[in-house]
């Protein structure tokens, strides 16, 4: 599978695209638990997976919704069910006072942090944090002026397209570009919480990346880490996947969420399968060189006198690989020998007349 040209893009100077191994995001979301001290031992964790970035979230209740019980505003069906937005979003916001400490952990331990805004207030008030890089949440890429206010700064933008068509995915991408983003990775989404693998619609990241000409990821709501895995077969080049210490311990994000031991699994072998993916080649490799002996070829499998014709019975395609490759075998076939062959003798062009 060759490689779409994309244009390039870097996160606290490591590259994104096809040719690098996947960056992968730790998304503390609300897995908090309401304490700055299990914030921090979620980066801590995330670290010590291997993870390339941890991505916070940053909004209030009154900033991305209203407090309100009229239609609409109780979460009917889903993981959510019988709760308001208001209430849902009060319990999930990481505190902005927390944002100092999570930045300075993030520095300490050498992990980059950036953050998702939900509006022109938070990317005011992250920008004296100097984020490596924002992200639009899925359900915010139709605000077509949050995209533009964040793309104004000039920093990598990550697009999710969670519940998007191809058209609005078109004019979230028009938007940032016009208002002067350079650097842009799109996440291919499916926002079910959790997302059933059946409705993950891998094959759609080949196709971004050819319609958009930027790197493509995966933010990922499966259980567990075949479908990211499958995501960078397939040529994601970050996977985003919600990080707990433990599901048990209960939150609005952790029942799709990875633990520390599944994100190292999934830091792992998301690079070796980025690796694997190597290119379209055909030349012999170099593990392999000592194993082409062991190949077939045409062998004397039986004593012959001189002057005996070579049959079924005396010349087989076996192994090893010492002798004449086994298309001359029919061309073969009723040559006569010229000189005694001892069964076991490889097959060569002196020993026929």
């Amino acid at each position: 599978m060759s490689l779409p040209s994309l244009q390039p893009v870097a996160i606290a100077g490591r590259t994104i695209g096809p040719g690098s191994p996947p960056y992968v995001v730790a998304e503390l979301s609300a897995n908090h638990k309401g304490t700055l001290d299990h914030a921090i031992a979620i980066m801590r964790a995330a670290k010590a997976a291997g993870a390339d970035a941890i991505k916070l979230q940053t909004y209030t209740a009154d900033t991305i919704t209203i407090a309100h019980n009229g239609p609409g505003f109780r979460i009917e069906q889903g993981l959510w069910r019988g709760r308001t937005l208001h209430e849902l979003y009060q319990e999930a916001h990481t505190p902005w006072v927390w944002h100092d400490a999570l930045f300075a952990e993030g520095r300490a331990l050498g992990l980059p942090v950036f953050s998702t805004p939900f509006d022109a207030s938070a990317i005011a008030f992250l920008e004296p944090f100097d984020p490596p890089a924002y992200k639009i949440a899925s359900f915010e890429l139709i605000d077509l002026g949050l995209i533009r206010a964040v793309a104004v700064t000039g920093r990598p933008l990550i697009l999710s397209t969670g519940m998007a068509s191809y058209a609005e995915i078109e004019e979230a991408v028009g938007a940032a570009r016009g208002a002067g983003a350079r650097q842009i990775v799109l996440l291919h989404c499916t926002s079910g919480y959790p997302t059933p693998p059946d409705e993950a619609n891998l094959r759609t990241i080949p196709h971004l990346a050819e319609s958009f000409g930027v790197p493509i990821g995966l933010s990922d709501h499966t259980l567990g880490i075949g479908v990211a895995l499958a995501a960078v077969a397939l040529g994601a080049c970050l996977i985003e996947k919600h990080l707990t210490l433990r599901r048990a311990d209960g939150g609005p994000d952790a029942a799709f969420s990875l633990e520390p031991d599944e994100l190292k699994s999934l830091v792992d072998n998301a690079r070796l399968a980025h690796a694997a993916l190597g290119m379209v080649t055909y030349e012999r490799r170099a593990s392999e060189a000592g194993n082409i002996e062991f190949r077939r070829s045409l062998y004397i499998v039986r004593d012959m006198k001189a002057g005996e014709p070579l049959t079924p019975e005396t010349l087989r395609s076996i192994r090893p690989g010492h002798g004449l490759h086994p298309r001359h075998y029919e061309a073969l076939l009723g040559k006569r020998v010229t000189r005694d062959v001892a069964r076991g003798t490889p097959m060569a062009w002196e020993l026929i007349r």
